[in-house]
């Protein structure tokens, strides 16, 4: 079982980026749009620019330092629900990893809230310098946990991360909710 961390397994509370834009009288969204913008994620989630290098680049460009610094150190809160199922999967002898299009952080934020435990590996698109939904990505997860792409069961709160892993033949599932998640699972025969 491969899944995504934001959206999936974590997940940040949109209010916290609305607050930080009415402090600081920013339009709605400008934040996001700036961070988001492909030049930006792109180099930051391949490695090339450090998540830190990010923020300052957003600062830049929003005209606003404290703004992005608020934005990039914004609580989240993991999803026990999901912890749960992963746990329940592990227990069961599946294998779990996660796979985000990530920064050069992941590995202390994953530390900070011991999703170690829970997950027998954590990739990273910043460390393997492909971002999903990129074969590659993907691939390099087969290859490191040596795997074929029909053993593993991917899902992505994303529509559009789920394209490379069904392009090598991955089952896959658009991660809406845990309930959905677990009837894909039944549906494809790895729980009951």
């Amino acid at each position: 079982m491969l899944l995504d961390l934001d959206g999936v397994v974590r997940h940040f509370d949109p209010e916290n980026v609305a607050s930080i834009e009415r402090a600081y009288e920013l339009e709605p969204g400008s934040i996001e749009a700036i961070a988001f913008a492909p030049h930006h994620l792109e180099q930051v989630t391949t490695g090339r620019i450090s998540r830190r290098e990010w923020v300052e680049r957003i600062g830049e460009e929003l005209g606003n330092a404290e703004a992005a610094d608020g934005w990039g150190s914004q609580p989240f809160r993991v999803d026990e629900e999901v912890l749960d199922l992963v746990d329940g999967l592990r227990a069961n002898g599946i294998r779990t990893a996660i796979l985000p299009n990530g920064t050069d952080t992941i590995p202390d934020e994953v530390d900070s809230i011991n999703l170690g435990s829970h997950f027998e590996a954590v990739f990273n698109s910043a460390e393997i310098g492909w971002t999903k939904p990129d074969v590659r990505a993907f691939q390099h997860v087969l290859d490191a946990m040596q795997l074929a792409p029909h053993e593993v069961f991917f899902t992505d709160d994303s529509v559009g991360k789920l394209v490379g892993a069904e392009a090598i033949g991955m089952p896959t599932h658009h991660f809406t909710g845990v309930a959905e998640l677990r009837a894909a699972l039944r549906e494809a025969g790895i729980v009951d």
